[in-house]
């Protein structure tokens, strides 16, 4: 750890380190949920929501490493027990118990919506305060945003398809 890059931040590091531990469990959750959710996955369409899952849970796992470092930056240590990402989470985890296309896209898109939510949250909190910890999360809620519209976007196609066949 630097003690120069510490020394800029103007906020309790202390706090910004639990902070970031809670986005760094939800990261590994959501890795988690896109991961299993591209294993089971059923239904219409199901090859291009595949790809689109597998791309996002390759992003969130890079989500966490970024998190990672910069938390070991801070002096701190990342959540190293899987179980305790449960009582860290900002944003949960939901089980694709129903493998169904639209339901997998469905907690997905809920997910990403949280994400954006708590990564505007961090955003405001370093804002001014650490420049470091700012530029991370602005690029990890860019993503999250893409996330969103690409869920949304594979959503708007299978209610397209299932419209024109009749189905919901």
């Amino acid at each position: 750890m630097g003690t120069k890059g510490i020394a800029i931040v103007d906020m309790d590091v202390a706090e910004l380190i639990k902070v970031l531990n809670k986005a760094y469990s939800d990261e590994w959750l959501a890795y988690y949920q896109y991961w299993i959710g591209a294993k089971v996955v059923a239904g219409p369409m199901k090859g291009a929501v595949i790809a689109e899952l597998i791309e996002h849970a390759a992003d969130e796992l890079r989500h966490a490493d970024m998190l990672a470092e910069r938390i070991l930056q801070l002096g701190g240590t990342p959540v190293a027990e899987p179980k305790a990402w449960y009582e860290w989470t900002n944003c949960g985890y939901e089980a694709p118990n129903d493998p169904y296309v639209k339901t997998i896209l469905e907690q997905n898109i809920k997910g990403e919506q949280c994400a954006i939510l708590t990564y505007k949250e961090l955003l405001t909190l370093t804002e001014g305060k650490d420049p470091v910890t700012y530029n991370i999360v602005l690029q990890i809620l860019q993503d999250e945003v893409e996330h969103e519209e690409d869920l949304q976007a594979e959503m708007e196609d299978l209610n397209d398809m299932l419209s024109a066949h009749g189905r919901q």
